[in-house]
């Protein structure tokens, strides 16, 4: 088991998500996601994304060992950078509606 390509899925997804959900515009999120494919790619596959995993799996490019892996490395890098973001971002007030 390398666990250099899991490490890859949980950097590269904590990144690209880190992008969504501070910028929430395209380019951003499509330059993100270039660059974690293009630096990330050769090692682990440049999935990103437990959906894509599970088609590389359908597709036998995956083998089925990896996928429980790729998905935990990917969910906690998500949950990390939503984390990330609620303790770098100010709290949002929504001013209370009155009549």
């Amino acid at each position: 088991m390398e666990i250099m390509k899991y490490l890859v899925e949980f950097l590269g997804t904590f990144i690209f998500l880190s992008v969504i959900l501070t910028q929430g515009k395209p380019i951003p999120i499509a330059v993100a996601l270039l660059a974690v494919i293009y630096f990330g790619g050769a090692i682990s596959g440049g999935h990103f994304n437990p959906a894509v995993s599970v088609m590389m799996f359908f597709k036998k490019a995956l083998p089925a060992i990896d996928i429980p892996f790729y998905i935990i490395a990917q969910l906690l890098g998500g949950l990390l950078a939503l984390q990330f973001f609620n303790f770098t971002s100010a709290p949002i007030v929504v001013p209370p509606i009155t009549v």
